[in-house]
């Protein structure tokens, strides 16, 4: 950041009074502005069939990560709570009709500035279709799932979570809420 939001001075790098933290502070007008993560919030949209439990991906048409799979996911925008930003990003991205159940994973990813979302979905048709951001979308067990085309390790560790929770309810238990830190960058490619 090089100028102030509010007055279009120039800002510094400083530990503002009482803070603990450097922070952009406007030389001219003193306000300090703060820089927050970004809230990433998406849907595991899932389909039951002939006792098959199935999940939608999307496969990225933007970067990063163009070409490789993912769940319909993007950032929160101002005014929409965080289930309201998984239905529209599921519907955005993979134009799927979902039923938004439970919060189930949460995943800090500090190194990126963000927090990750994601809640569990009942796809309520197979009218889904590909967004504007995904080249194609389908549904996939977990056999199914091309893990080594993953986009994001978010992605892969909600979808291990969902697939262990899953064997657990099947055996009568029940699905948990999930958090997780992953501090180190994701792979190149």
């Amino acid at each position: 950041m090089k100028f102030c939001s509010e007055c279009a001075s120039p800002v510094t790098l400083q530990i503002p009074v009482d803070d603990t933290r450097e922070r952009f502070v406007c030389t001219a007008c003193g306000t300090i502005h703060y820089q927050n993560p970004k809230m990433v919030v998406g849907s595991i949209p899932v389909w039951e069939e002939d006792g098959a439990t199935k999940v939608l991906l999307c496969k990225r048409a933007i970067e990063p990560r163009l070409g490789f799979w993912t769940l319909p996911a993007g950032f929160m925008e101002n005014k929409e709570t965080t289930a309201q930003a998984a239905q529209r990003e599921t519907e955005e991205e993979a134009g799927a009709n979902i039923q938004l159940h439970e919060l189930f994973s949460i995943l800090n990813v500090p190194h990126v500035h963000q927090v990750h979302l994601f809640y569990r979905a009942t796809l309520l048709d197979l009218n889904y279709a590909a967004g504007v951001e995904s080249l194609e979308v389908g549904i996939f067990s977990e056999e199914q799932i091309p893990w080594d085309d993953i986009a994001f390790p978010t992605i892969s560790h909600t979808l291990k979570f969902f697939f262990a929770d899953l064997a657990k309810v099947k055996d009568g238990g029940r699905f948990q809420m999930h958090e997780h830190d992953i501090f180190k960058p994701m792979r190149d490619g």
